[in-house]
């Protein structure tokens, strides 16, 4: 009887703290076609570090090479996506990227958006860090403007959608379609505004990646490999013409995230975020203003 009575209470007041996150109610990567790697992106750097099969891309890192990649075209504004499945086991160090620069552009002066998979050690989670730096904030003296995470499922096991929509009055983080951060434009100077190509790599961050650089990458675990399908990159080119309108991830064009929306990402930074920048009573926050506003 009291299994029951347990029963019945579980299924009227279900867990707050369930293992996967609320529906958002609306799906932003049904609304954009995929691409060709060949047709959107280029290597970038270690071409020998990198296969392509199917439109699937593969990239690995060993001690001689990572490998990078780059998207043809600039862009202003847009929605950005891969399906990727990272490395299991011993990857501490190693870094896999998803992301927006245009550091090439404006070396020692640029903008980036990233989604970045921090490796680990054996028996720990993945922490998937979301940064955004702003007009020469992660050249030098560094200025990030990190998010970090441990997903609700093993990126390892299987292919997940990360993206990034990036407009001129948002930037919002999603995996799987759930939004995870929205960074909004609250001042042209805490915004990048720039144009940016879409980029990703595997690399070699021993020196500050896992726990800080506690932990190396260590090549008696080599290849390291990260493999990307599903390639989406859709938006305002940096050629495209005035009247070109930013996408949304939510069903207003205006932008912004429906209540569903907002009730998903609040979730995963209750139950999964592992550090924000904005909460971090170390840092110099005279140095990242939108914290305080």
């Amino acid at each position: 009887m009291a299994l029951f009575l347990s029963l019945v209470l579980i299924l009227l007041f279900p867990s707050s703290n369930a293992d996967w996150p609320p529906s958002p109610g609306y799906w932003p990567s049904s609304k954009f076609r995929p691409i060709s790697y060949h047709k959107g992106f280029k290597n970038l750097w270690g071409p020998a570090h990198q296969s392509v099969h199917h439109n699937a891309l593969t990239i690995w890192l060993d001690k001689t090479s990572g490998s990078g990649f780059k998207s043809v075209r600039p862009f202003r504004s847009g929605y950005f996506e891969a399906s990727i499945k990272v490395q299991p086991g011993y990857s501490a160090g190693v870094i896999t990227a998803f992301y927006l620069s245009n550091n090439e552009a404006h070396p020692g002066f640029h903008d980036e958006v990233d989604i970045e998979f921090l490796g680990t050690t054996f028996g720990k989670p993945y922490t998937l860090q979301t940064n955004v730096y702003i007009r020469g904030s992660g050249d030098g003296k560094i200025i990030g403007r990190e998010m970090k995470f441990h997903l609700w499922f093993d990126p390892t096991q299987d292919f997940h959608r990360y993206a990034i929509l990036w407009s001129p009055k948002e930037i919002i983080f999603l995996v799987d379609d759930v939004p995870i951060r929205r960074y909004p434009r609250k001042t042209a100077a805490t915004f990048p505004l720039r144009p940016m190509w879409v980029y990703g790599s595997i690399w070699d961050a021993s020196s500050w990646a896992t726990e800080d650089g506690k932990y190396k990458a260590d090549y008696r675990y080599q290849p390291f490999v990260a493999k990307y399908t599903n390639f989406k990159a859709s938006g305002c080119t940096a050629y495209a013409p005035a009247w070109c309108h930013p996408v949304s991830a939510s069903p207003s064009r205006s932008g912004g995230l429906t209540r569903q929306q907002r009730k998903a990402m609040r979730w995963v930074q209750r139950y999964h975020m592992v550090y924000n920048y904005c909460r971090d009573p170390k840092r110099n926050h005279a140095l990242t203003p939108e914290c305080q506003s």
